[in-house]
């Protein structure tokens, strides 16, 4: 299973985030985005069902699918992000709060200890937003915040939480330092407008990450690799999660996705 991940600044660095100009836009980016797995059909509407039934289900079902690798995949996508005290984030189409609890762990991390005590008088609050279009998967993240307690995310301000739509987000211009979406893009309707969101949110020098599942090019492990995704996984998810058609969309919904190249 092969991962792509995409790290750019809107500014100050020789990878910067373009302003969206659809004139410019890759075909395929329009072509999937009427796309659900390989039906066409209304996308954002069967995208929240299927997010919907497998909610309480998904952790469990990420870490048979991945062998949890997808852990170490955020681990690396927070270390690229270089959280820090004041800092206002926004991690899209995270629900279950993954994301965003690594972010306030990096920051409270022993690495950052000094980092926090020099901040400590900043007038800047730190913000960390978690926005998903699905109820079901903010009621799961909530509820992850409240058992975690003990290391102060069930009562920390920091974090709020926001039922919203990656391609109309409710937040103002340039307002976050930061925007991450790990393992969900592929799964917006419009694909340009949710770049041309996360472009209009960030701050000038802001950091946009996005974390993806991409496509495995080596004949031999193409063939192993299409056998998983397209037999084992489907039949994983009828198994454990009682949902086979959910999984095979998600399937579908990575080998239609653009590859890494």
């Amino acid at each position: 299973m092969m991962m792509m991940m995409m790290a750019l600044l809107r500014s100050g660095s020789s990878k910067i985030l373009p302003r969206y100009q659809p004139s410019i836009l890759p075909r395929f980016l329009h072509s999937h985005a009427t796309s659900f797995g390989f039906k066409q059909d209304e996308k954002s509407k069967l995208v929240v069902n299927v997010f919907s039934t497998v909610a309480s289900t998904y952790d469990l079902m990420n870490d048979l699918i991945s062998t949890s690798l997808h852990r170490l995949w955020k681990d690396r996508l927070v270390s690229l992000l270089h959280p820090f005290a004041g800092m206002k984030h926004l991690d899209v189409a995270g629900g279950k709060g993954d994301v965003a609890f690594r972010v306030l762990e990096r920051m409270n991390s022993v690495s950052n200890k000094a980092l926090q005590e020099r901040l400590a008088d900043t007038e800047e609050v730190t913000k960390i937003f978690v926005c998903d279009i699905n109820p079901n998967m903010l009621n799961v993240g909530k509820k992850r915040a409240i058992e975690r307690v003990f290391s102060g995310f069930g009562e920390d301000r920091s974090l709020h939480w926001v039922e919203g739509d990656a391609e109309a987000l409710s937040f103002a211009d340039g307002s976050m330092d930061g925007y991450t979406i790990a393992f969900r893009i592929r799964n917006v309707t419009h694909i340009e407008k949710a770049l041309s969101e996360a472009y209009r949110v960030l701050k000038r020098g802001g950091r946009f990450l996005c974390l993806e599942l991409s496509h495995v090019e080596l004949p031999v492990f193409k063939q192993i690799y299409d056998y998983y995704s397209f037999s084992i996984i489907p039949a994983m998810g009828e198994l454990v999660a009682g949902d086979r058609a959910s999984y095979q969309y998600l399937v579908e919904s990575i080998r239609r996705f653009p590859n890494q190249w």
